[in-house]
């Protein structure tokens, strides 16, 4: 791999959560104007268009039983799971990720040293899309190994034999009830509030890259969500993006 090279699939094998086919590519992009530029990393099924594996249930081989997954509907020939409530919006970044990976145009990372290559410098995203806990953990430390730092969330905590390392990972927390579980362990979460009056004081702090905070830091920037690694409060943010309504 060139030190042009910006883009990498950094795994193709099973998921660590149900065994089947899934893939793993890393792109380093400034476009999203909230996370800033980062290595972005897309999980998703190896083997099915992502709308199809959420409307049909198969996204559990990258989102285990996240609740934001939406409630899958075999009826439907199109579309997504009914009322998924996840902010990432299939149809744009992981459909053509998935896309330009039938294609061909990924090329795949042959040794650990080039996975350390693509996130040289970079702050990453663990897990853009799906969990990064469906993946073998040398992947991300591979990644991470001169990285500047990243993020990480995953709903993973209870699942035996994914990778989860509370160390590593925000807890997706999807209540207060559960967010005081986490902390009563030592772990640090990451909670979509309705508004941000529902924060808890003393224990979570506002998204500095939020809209109520106006925006003023972006993710690259940031460091906050790293896990129990970093030194500080859990994070909350009020619900957003495409599946709002359902968050």
């Amino acid at each position: 791999m060139t030190p042009k090279t910006q883009a990498l699939i950094l795994y193709e094998g099973p998921s660590l959560l149900d065994g089947k086919p899934i893939v793993v590519i890393g792109v380093v992009s400034g476009r999203n104007r909230k996370t800033g530029k980062m290595v972005q990393t897309y999980i998703q099924r190896a083997d099915m268009d992502p709308r199809d594996a959420n409307r049909t249930g198969e996204d559990v081989s990258i989102c285990g039983t996240c609740p934001l997954r939406g409630t899958a509907n075999l009826t439907k020939p199109t579309g997504l799971a009914d009322k998924r409530g996840c902010y990432v919006q299939i149809g744009q970044g992981p459909l053509g990720v998935y896309r330009a990976y039938k294609r061909g145009r990924y090329a795949k990372a042959e040794s650990t040293e080039e996975i350390t290559t693509l996130g040289r410098g970079h702050m990453v995203r663990i897990g853009t899309y799906g969990d990064g806990a469906a993946v073998p953990r040398y992947v991300w430390d591979a990644l991470r190994g001169e990285a500047m730092g990243h993020t990480a969330y995953s709903h993973q905590s209870g699942k035996l034999g994914s990778s989860f390392d509370p160390a590593f990972y925000m807890v997706s927390a999807g209540s207060e009830r559960d967010a005081r579980a986490a902390w009563a362990q030592g772990m640090r979460t990451f909670r979509v509030v309705e508004k941000v009056e529902d924060i808890v004081r003393g224990e979570e702090i506002l998204c500095p890259a939020s809209k109520e905070a106006g925006k003023r830091v972006k993710c690259a920037d940031c460091l906050l969500c790293g896990g129990a690694m970093v030194k500080a409060k859990s994070v909350a943010i009020p619900a957003h993006g495409a599946g709002l309504k359902y968050a």
